[in-house]
């Protein structure tokens, strides 16, 4: 259990002192843990810091004159890699310092970072009445300059180079849909992303295409955003070789 030295020490490293302790070490608090000893736990807190994460960076953007929809939602899209938020939660807040886990509980390998990160943003908008610029100040300012280094060859990427190599083919951008297949332990399973199909915009799907990657299937990986795009990526090198 975390004590109230280190919840000092988180504020003061986050220039931002709670009125609502309690808020705090919410935020910090795994589901796991939670269940075990009757607390509340980050769940929701993660929801409503992801929802202000991702206004506070698109207005940011629109106000520098992002416009183009498909740019926003590239946006949007780099917002939920959970692998981007897990490096700042690490680099820039130091957060596996803090987190309230069960005694057996491993942080490595999972998204509990990124969900601290994000609940830690929704804690802090409820806990200053709701004002999103002591969210901006405190905890996105940190790392926004540095936003395009952080995602750099990030994995959540693979997707919009396959979308922007089909639309460049097609002249229009089809759906991809994959189905996933899990494997391992219900509280920790590896994901696997299988059996791609594309679609045009009347949900036919593109038999010409599909059959080059219909049998593909991605690596283990620990989520399914993650397979799926490993599973992109793979699609991509085999179509750039066949259409």
């Amino acid at each position: 259990m975390i004590d109230k030295n280190n919840l000092e020490q988180l504020q003061i490293f986050l220039n931002y002192h709670f009125r609502d302790k309690n808020l705090l070490s919410q935020a910090l608090t795994t589901p796991q843990l939670a269940h075990q000893k009757g607390l509340k736990d980050y769940e929701i807190l993660e929801t409503i810091g992801d929802a202000v994460i991702k206004l506070i960076f698109l207005l940011k953007k629109y106000k520098s004159g992002v416009r183009k929809p498909g740019k926003i939602t590239k946006i949007k899209q780099q917002l939920e890699n959970d692998d981007t938020l897990k490096k700042i939660a690490q680099k820039y807040f130091h957060l596996d310092k803090f987190i309230l886990k069960a005694d057996a509980q491993e942080i490595k390998g999972t998204k509990i970072l990124a969900d601290i990160l994000e609940a830690l943003c929704g804690a802090m908008y409820l806990d200053s009445n709701e004002n999103i610029k002591i969210v901006e100040e405190k905890v996105i300012n940190k790392f926004y300059d540095q936003w395009d280094d952080l995602v750099e060859g990030s994995a959540i990427l693979n997707k919009n180079k396959l979308l922007e190599f089909l639309q460049s083919k097609l002249r229009f951008t089809p759906t991809i849909k994959t189905e996933f297949k899990s494997f391992g332990p219900d509280n920790q399973p590896f994901w696997i992303a299988k059996n791609p199909k594309i679609y045009d915009n009347n949900n036919r799907k593109l038999k010409n295409i599909t059959k080059f990657v219909k049998d593909l299937s991605s690596e283990k990986a620990k989520t399914k955003r993650e397979a799926e795009q490993i599973l992109f990526l793979k699609i991509l090198k085999i179509l750039k070789q066949k259409i």
